[in-house]
């Protein structure tokens, strides 16, 4: 689940490497048409949205992952049916993986509080705040979800999200 502003390569590394690993990945989003990543300081390539948040169930996926980058998360978590959506996905008890700045939606959905979890550093006293352990770790598992720090953390992350499913 991404929108406009995703930090690049973690929408794109985990996109590939679930695909490889033989899953159908869908790019889900608020609206309909193209999002667009953002790299190194400026805007990135433009990827096709699957499906809207919308027009969507839990019951359609077996993971969900949620890239970071600044602006990305900040336009999920503002969205009412992106949130509850990751509320859903999180009481489902399946899979849910987010990085970076994504922890940001995770704690406006109200899950954070007693988990263990990681996020960009700059997000450490959000994730406190929000009721969370945070640990610096390259990825954290808590029953089934999994937080990364930064592009950095891609393999790690990537591995725990394939091994999670």
């Amino acid at each position: 689940m991404a929108a406009n502003g995703f930090e690049q390569s973690e929408l794109m590394v985990p996109k590939q490497k679930i695909e490889e690993a033989g899953a159908k990945v869908d790019i889900v989003s608020l609206k309909v048409g193209e999002i667009r990543g953002w790299q190194h300081g400026d805007w990135g390539d433009k990827i096709d949205v699957d499906r809207t948040i919308d027009a969507v169930t839990v019951d359609d996926y077996d993971a969900l992952v949620i890239p970071g980058g600044q602006m990305n998360p900040d336009f999920l978590r503002a969205d009412e049916d992106a949130v509850a959506f990751v509320r859903e996905f999180f009481d489902s008890k399946k899979p849910l993986a987010a990085i970076c700045h994504a922890p940001w939606v995770l704690v406006e959905a109200g899950i954070a509080k007693g988990r263990t979890m990681t996020s960009y550093h700059s997000m450490a006293t959000d994730v406190k705040n929000a009721g969370a352990k945070w640990v610096d770790k390259e990825v954290v598992v808590d029953e089934g979800l999994i937080t990364s720090r930064n592009p950095n953390d891609l393999d790690a992350f990537c591995a725990k999200i394939i091994e999670e499913v």
